[in-house]
């Protein structure tokens, strides 16, 4: 799944090929991919795209006094092609959901892999329309992200950290995989209650979480878009590495794996060398 950083990558991607081009067209591929049907996409037409922001994992194109609202979901991606087809999209088993073309014949595609069509299209004419962004967390990389602000989201809450940092109401554009990234980085458990969190390991959490989002911002820089998620690969430490070596300490990152997701880590840089419990994996072995 794109998160922060890779979405921040496509924003700076789009402000360098977009703004200030004209729309000519936009169309959905995918019956499922528009979750908005009033301004209807055909107002899009003879806009101009000014400023391409991101509300944590949504991008956000604005165009006139409309908001195109784009979020990628699990499978999704943009793909910007410099000659798009001329002839209309039609809904069909095709990866592609959604394109806009613009009026010197280059544009963009939203495509999305797999059965579980998520990606979401907005046009709205206020992004607080958009529900998900009407909810967001603080973003993690904005002035006001404080220590003090992180210690008031972690009081109270009886939940493991590792659900915490996912959690797009508490904090904005975290995922699965920079959770797993950040926690690697902290030395911290995934399993810790936020609530147990000293002064000080939450000033710990807050360094990892900022320097982590940081230095992937900072890798993605000039990235082209379709190399993207190949970066992001070869950035990561502990997520999606099962079964390697830790860079840091050389043990073997383990995992824990749930119903639609997993999670890695290093034993002895997290969990003072003891495996986390795996209740499925438990399940199988009986």
């Amino acid at each position: 799944m794109p998160e922060l950083p890779e979405v921040e990558a496509l924003a700076v991607f789009l402000r360098a090929r977009a703004s200030g081009r004209v729309i000519a067209r936009a169309e959905a591929a995918s019956f499922a991919v528009l979750k908005t049907f009033d301004p209807p996409l055909s107002a899009l037409a003879g806009l101009a795209i000014g400023k391409v922001g991101r509300h944590g994992k949504f991008l956000d194109l604005s165009c006139g006094d409309l908001h195109l609202v784009i979020h990628l979901a699990r499978a999704g991606w943009l793909r910007w092609r410099d000659e798009l087809p001329g002839k209309p999209v039609r809904p069909g088993k095709s990866p592609l959901a959604f394109r806009l073309a613009l009026d010197d014949g280059s544009g963009f595609d939203l495509t999305e892999a797999g059965t579980q069509k998520r990606l979401a299209v907005y046009l709205v004419r206020d992004v607080t329309q958009v529900p998900g962004i009407a909810t967001l967390g603080p973003e993690p990389m904005a002035d006001d992200f404080t220590v003090e602000s992180l210690a008031a989201l972690l009081r109270e809450r009886r939940t493991q950290i590792k659900g915490v940092l996912r959690d797009q109401h508490i904090i904005a554009g975290i995922g699965n995989a920079y959770s797993d990234e950040v926690l690697h980085a902290a030395k911290m458990s995934p399993f810790k209650l936020a609530s147990s969190f000293s002064p000080e390991e939450v000033a710990t959490l807050h360094a990892a979480i900022v320097s982590t989002l940081r230095d992937a911002v900072d890798r993605s820089a000039g990235v082209a878009a379709a190399d993207l998620k190949g970066e992001k690969k070869t950035g990561l430490r502990v997520h999606g590495k099962m079964g390697q070596a830790c860079v840091v300490c050389g043990d073997t990152i383990r995992e824990v794996s749930f119903a639609d997701s997993a999670l890695q880590y290093c034993p002895t840089c997290q969990t003072g060398g003891k495996p986390l419990a795996d209740r499925r994996l438990s399940r199988l072995l009986k």
